[in-house]
């Protein structure tokens, strides 16, 4: 790590409040701040150890009693698709993918509430506004971009292109991070959520990095489930990256 010393940053403790992934159990993180010109670099070397973003502040959870959550990355160049997962590429390949600069419209704000209303009605970004929307995907001194999907269709005023799904994504000097993703909710063929993965494993692959950081994997949750789907993964367990080729083998050393 070459951040100065001078400028090391502070951490600090939320207060807890309920998990919201397992039922019954309390949640505390612990945080620091990414602002100024060593953000980037912060950024990449706390995701390393198992931090997440949201906005200018890196959280990494801190339970008394839990260590439920397990950060998860998948090592790109071991990656194969399943074969349930090819069918889901075959059937998203009409798809137009692009890389733009995080900054939102209307049209992504407007897919982002149906998305919420419809999977997370009851979650704690119920009540974002287009303001609250705006500032967890602008406000940021780290390298982010939004990838879009749309696909093609025709209309009373001629062909145009409707948005499908959106991933706000990191990028980091080993890999992609997927810090938040939304799409349509009525198209569940599509499975438009694991889509974004497996385009972001090969994202990545072509950009030559390593790896795309999903996340926390939480054992239990339904919330968290689909993650281990993606097959091998590491996943940072006692502040050691484990590789895990299947889902019934213990972890090993990557």
């Amino acid at each position: 790590m070459s951040i100065e010393r001078q400028h090391f940053p502070q951490f600090f403790i939320t207060a807890e409040g309920e998990c919201p992934y397992l039922p019954g159990r309390r949640e505390r993180k612990v945080f620091t701040h990414l602002v100024g010109l060593e953000a980037a670099e912060l950024n990449d070397v706390l995701t390393r150890t198992g931090f997440r973003r949201s906005q200018n502040i890196a959280y990494r959870p801190a339970c008394e009693g839990c260590t439920s959550c397990i950060s998860v990355r998948v090592p790109v160049r071991l990656f194969r698709p399943s074969r349930t997962q090819r069918r889901i590429i075959r059937r998203n390949a009409d798809l137009l993918a692009e890389e733009q600069p995080a900054r939102i419209d209307v049209e992504m704000y407007h897919l982002f509430r149906r998305y919420i209303t419809s999977r997370h009605g009851d979650g704690s970004m119920a009540g974002m506004s287009v303001m609250d929307f705006s500032a967890m995907v602008e406000e940021t001194f780290v390298d982010s971009r939004l990838i879009t999907y749309r696909r093609r269709i025709d209309t009373d005023e001629g062909p145009a292109e409707e948005l499908l799904a959106c991933c706000l994504t990191d990028v980091h000097d080993d890999g992609l991070s997927m810090v938040y993703s939304f799409y349509h909710p009525d198209l569940p063929r599509r499975s438009l959520g694991s889509y974004m993965i497996l385009e972001h494993i090969l994202r990545a692959s072509r950009a030559g990095l390593d790896y795309v950081y999903l996340g926390y994997w939480v054992p239990g949750s339904r919330k968290m489930g689909y993650k281990q789907n993606f097959l091998p993964q590491e996943r940072l367990i006692d502040d050691k990256w484990l590789l895990v080729d299947r889902e019934d083998a213990l972890p090993r050393t990557g």
